[in-house]
């Protein structure tokens, strides 16, 4: 499996669309561990791009602190999951935490 992850300061972006660099986790889900850890720079942004984007990149879940519900209709069309309402965190620790379904998620902080 391998999760996506808007990273900018080395901190979950939270808002999804405006990150400078997403973070790809090749994980084993039995073992609860991260395998590979992956940073690439997105195309630039434009309005339904990152969704292919992110499942040609071998993405299955994204991880994002808020996603506009477009972009969520645009990932879910595409095969891949969506948690939104994570908290700005290491993304390795929200990988870790995912893993250990111990991973507590609140609000979607974008409103459009």
């Amino acid at each position: 499996m391998i999760i996506a992850m808007p990273v900018v300061n080395n901190q979950l972006c939270m808002h999804f669309g405006h990150c400078d660099t997403f973070a790809f986790y090749e994980v084993d889900e039995k073992e609860r561990k991260i395998i590979k850890k992956t940073m690439i720079t997105p195309p630039p942004h434009e309005p339904g791009i990152l969704p292919p984007w992110i499942k040609s990149q071998g993405g299955d879940l994204v991880i994002t602190g808020g996603m506009g519900h477009r972009a969520q209709s645009l990932f879910q069309e595409a095969g891949v999951n969506v948690m939104v309402g994570a908290s700005p965190a290491d993304p390795e620790e929200i990988i870790l935490s995912y893993l250990n379904n111990t991973l507590q998620v609140g609000a979607n902080v974008c409103d459009h």
